[in-house]
C-alpha cells in the first residue's frame, strides 16, 4: 500500500496518481460483455487496490482512505486524462450504489463482510429495482418477500438489471408487506445471486453488448439479516441508493465527459461545428461544477434529490457529445466503427436518459422535490 495522502499538498497528490496511472492503466480494450468481461474489471479493480487507489473516500474500518472528496475528484481528473477503463463497468453498482448505501445504511456485519470484498475487487455487484411494469414507477413494484422464520421467500422479476449474468450479488427491492402498496412495506436486500431458484437472462443492447438482464425469482430463500436498513424500510434505504445513482455515481464519467469534448475540439477542423462545440464546453464546464459542488456536499451524507440535476444534465449533455462525435469524424470513420468506437458510445447513450429513472421522472423530481412547484397530473 501506499504512503499516507492526508499530509500530501493536492500537487503532490495528484503527480502521484498520473505517474501512477501512466504506468499501470491497461493497455488493452476490455472485453465488452461475459465472463471475460467480469474477468478483466476485477483485475483493473485488485490492480488499484494493490496501488492504493481504491476506495479514497471510504471509511478506513473497511479498508479506504477515508481522504476528502477533492482528492477523489483530482483522482477522476487523472483517471481522465490517462485514459483509464471506464468507471461504467461491472464494478460500477459496487462501487457506486451498494458499497455507498450500506455505507449509510448497512449493520455493522453486512459492511464488515461486504465492502473489503467490493473495494477490493473479489465480487461484483448488481441492482434489482426496475421490473416489467415497474420502471420509473419503482413504488409499483410487485416482486415480493415472504418472511418464513429468519428467511425471505422471495418470487417475482426484475429487468434491465445490468451485468447480472456476472454478479456475486444483487441490491434488491422488493415487497415485505403483502398489505401494503405504493413506498410502503418495500425492503432492501442483500441477494446472492447463486441462491437455488434464480434464473438469469442476459439482454443485448442496440450497442451490441448483452449488457442488462431480465432475473427471475421462484421461491428464492434469503436470510432476513441480509435486509438492509429494516424490515418494510426499504423505500428510505432505496432513495439512499437512488441519491448516489443520481449524483456522485456517475462523478468519474462526468470528468469523463468533459475530457472527451476537449478531445473532439482538438480534434475538428470544421470551421461550421465551431460553434457547437463552444457550446458543448460551456455545458460542461457547467456539469462540472455542478459535480463537484454537490460531490463535496455529499460528503456529510446522502445530498437527496439534487442529484437528479445532475443526473439529468449529464444524460442529455452525453447523447449531444456523442451526436456531435459522429459529425466530426463521419460515420464511416474507424474511429466511429470500431468495436470501442464513438459509433458504440453513440448508441450506448440513449440509454442515459432511460437509466436511474427517464428524463420525464428526473424533471418531476426537480421541480416537485428541488424547486417546490405543485405536483403535475399523471
Amino acid at each position: 500500500m501506499m504512503p499516507e495522502m492526508m499530509d500530501e499538498s493536492p500537487d503532490d497528490f495528484r503527480a502521484r496518481a498520473r505517474r501512477w496511472l501512466r504506468d499501470n492503466v491497461p493497455t488493452e480494450h476490455p472485453p465488452v460483455d461475459g465472463p471475460e468481461s467480469r474477468a478483466y474489471a476485477l483485475a483493473w479493480q485488485q490492480r488499484q487496490f494493490a496501488g492504493g487507489w481504491a476506495g479514497l473516500t471510504w471509511p478506513r474500518a473497511y479498508g479506504g482512505r477515508e481522504l476528502p472528496v477533492l482528492q477523489q475528484i483530482a483522482w477522476f481528473e487523472e483517471y481522465a486524462r490517462a485514459h483509464a477503463p471506464s468507471t461504467h463497468n461491472a464494478l460500477f453498482v459496487g462501487m457506486n450504489h451498494a458499497g455507498p448505501t450500506l455505507i449509510a445504511c448497512g449493520s455493522d456485519e453486512q459492511k464488515a463482510f461486504h465492502l473489503p470484498k467490493i473495494m477490493q475487487g473479489d465480487v461484483i455487484w448488481c441492482q434489482g429495482f426496475s421490473e416489467p411494469n415497474s420502471g420509473s414507477d419503482l413504488a409499483s413494484l410487485r416482486t415480493r418477500g415472504e418472511v418464513q422464520g429468519d428467511e425471505l421467500v422471495i418470487n417475482g422479476q426484475k429487468i434491465w438489471s445490468s451485468y447480472a449474468d456476472i454478479a456475486d450479488y444483487q441490491e434488491l427491492l422488493i415487497r415485505t408487506d403483502p398489505a401494503s402498496s405504493r413506498h410502503h412495506g418495500l425492503s432492501w436486500v442483500i441477494c446472492p445471486m447463486d441462491a437455488p431458484g434464480i434464473t438469469v437472462r442476459p439482454i443485448k443492447t442496440m450497442a451490441g453488448p448483452a449488457k442488462f438482464a431480465e432475473v427471475f425469482y421462484d421461491n428464492v430463500r434469503i436470510p432476513l439479516a441480509n435486509i438492509v436498513g429494516g424490515l418494510n424500510n426499504g423505500w428510505k434505504t432505496a432513495m439512499a441508493t437512488l441519491s448516489f445513482e443520481r449524483g456522485t455515481a456517475s462523478l468519474a464519467l462526468q470528468i469523463s465527459l468533459s475530457q472527451r469534448v476537449e478531445e473532439l475540439i482538438a480534434a475538428c477542423d470544421d470551421v461550421a461545428l465551431g460553434e457547437t462545440l463552444m457550446d458543448l464546453r460551456a455545458d460542461a464546464a457547467a456539469l462540472r461544477a455542478m459535480s463537484y459542488q454537490f460531490a463535496i456536499k455529499s460528503e456529510s451524507g446522502p445530498v437527496g434529490s439534487e442529484g437528479s440535476m445532475i443526473r439529468l444534465y449529464f444524460a442529455e449533455l452525453a447523447q449531444r457529445v456523442a451526436r456531435v462525435a459522429i459529425d466530426i469524424f463521419g460515420i464511416a470513420a474507424p474511429e466511429v466503427l470500431a468495436v470501442h468506437g464513438l459509433g458504440y458510445d453513440y448508441f450506448d447513450a440513449y440509454s442515459e436518459t432511460i437509466a436511474g429513472g427517464t428524463a420525464e421522472i428526473q424533471r418531476n423530481i426537480i421541480a416537485e422535490r428541488v424547486l417546490g412547484l405543485p405536483r403535475g397530473s399523471r
